[in-house]
């Protein structure tokens, strides 16, 4: 998972004409591409993809670890559970190299969307993976002196005038087995031009080998408060609370180009028509009801939840009901049944999966529900069946559905919209 080399310049752009919606108030975050599980040749990344599910299934683990803390077990969604943690190097013995004589180069593709931000007085830049799938910021510490760090910017208190050391200290664990962790400190955190004060972060001094080779230093996360580890504000609630943004509105533009965080409002100049909102059902959440997925005008599976998580490439549903999607694909076929990916025939890659909440329906492109060949005649499929002890019933969508639409989170009408890119 290396993000693309170049780094492009942030762009403060504040408008006085009220809106509605927050269109073009705010301020623009353009992203680094992220590379994803198809290889420059077109054959998909099995290792690559199993270490995202690693990654996933850990992530919402700790998730609902916080959840339970912070809320307790009656916010949990019907049917969710904390699972025992993944190990990827178990994991991974399901890996199927069909190219064992060819090497596997790692570019051109969408694993996770990555942009600068700074902490502290005088800033330090990091490059961040914005994640609305999680709720913590961190980011390496001066005091990691691990392999694992060696290529990360780090933080250091001593040189802010800000920084201020709190009691407690945070940890995640991912699928290699190591954790992510360190102390807690507050200081000053600028996003483009959004700055806030006393934000709560982690300069972590142990990262997880699953983040060594990633360009990106740490995560921002942007969900609730109620899955947080470090238990408090995330960034965007404070610039909320502190008055930083106009409306408590962001929205994702994710593509292969162009790609943007749009802080404080939306950009009207990436989307058209109107924007259609969903309430947020899930405590900690971005987390909206009342879904059904389609091929073609069939519908194959209704009225489940849905999680809109950018931290993720892959789209995940429960097991059972993933295998009932793929009876509706041709040709289809289980593939890796330890990890929930099925292929299909490379020769008629569907384009037309589509989700509904009720309103428009909103399709995959060919290209982005193809993870990429396995052998010279079947191809990899974006949704996979996977418990993430989520709930029983509930679906979680990465970008492989967010590349197709534009994404808007909404506090102030706690809820999450979508409408057609332009």
């Amino acid at each position: 998972m290396f993000v693309q080399s170049s780094l492009i310049t942030l762009a403060l752009v504040l408008s006085a004409t009220a809106s509605p919606v927050g269109e073009d108030l705010g301020t623009r975050i353009p992203f680094e591409k992220r590379n994803a599980f198809v290889t420059s040749d077109g054959w998909f990344d099995h290792a690559q993809a199993v270490k995202q599910v690693a990654r996933d299934r850990n992530k919402h683990r700790g998730n609902l670890i916080n959840l339970e803390r912070n809320m307790g077990r009656q916010a949990f969604n019907e049917g969710a559970h904390i699972r025992p943690v993944a190990n990827y190097t178990t994991m991974k013995k399901a890996v199927k190299d069909k190219r064992q004589a060819e090497p596997l180069i790692d570019e051109a593709g969408d694993q996770y969307w990555a942009g600068n931000i700074g902490i502290g007085t005088s800033s330090q830049t990091f490059l961040i993976d914005f994640d609305t799938g999680s709720a913590d910021l961190w980011v390496p510490s001066v005091n990691c002196t691990s392999s694992n760090c060696s290529n990360k910017h780090k933080y250091n208190p001593a040189s802010s005038s800000t920084s201020a050391r709190k009691s407690g200290s945070f940890s995640i664990q991912y699928g290699d087995g190591s954790k992510v962790s360190g102390p807690k400190y507050t200081d000053t955190v600028t996003v483009a031009g959004v700055a806030v004060n006393n934000q709560y972060f982690s300069p972590v001094n142990t990262l997880s080998s699953m983040f060594a080779s990633e360009a990106d230093d740490g995560i921002l996360g942007l969900a609730y408060p109620a899955i947080s580890n470090l238990g408090q504000s995330p960034f965007f609630n404070t610039a909320i609370s502190q008055k930083q943004v106009k409306t408590g509105v962001f929205a994702f533009k994710l593509a292969k180009s162009g790609s943007e965080l749009y802080l404080g409002g939306t950009d009207s100049s990436l989307y058209t028509g109107s924007i259609e909102y969903h309430a947020v059902t899930g405590s900690g959440f971005w987390q909206i009801s009342g879904a059904k997925i389609q091929v073609g005008s069939k519908t194959v599976q209704s009225n489940f939840q849905t999680i809109i998580d950018s931290g993720t490439t892959i789209i995940y549903g429960p097991p059972s009901q993933v295998a009932t999607f793929y009876k509706s694909i041709p040709g289809s076929k289980i593939y890796d049944s330890d990890n929930g990916f099925y292929s299909f025939p490379c020769s008629s890659v569907p384009s037309n999966v589509a989700f509904s909440w009720g309103g428009k329906t909103w399709t995959i492109s060919a290209a982005n529900f193809n993870f990429g060949r396995v052998s010279s005649t079947q191809c990899i499929g974006a949704i996979a069946g996977q418990d993430l002890g989520l709930g029983a019933n509930v679906w979680l969508l990465g970008d492989s559905f967010m590349k197709n639409v534009y994404s808007v989170f909404s506090f102030d009408k706690n809820s999450v919209g979508f409408a057609s890119l332009k």
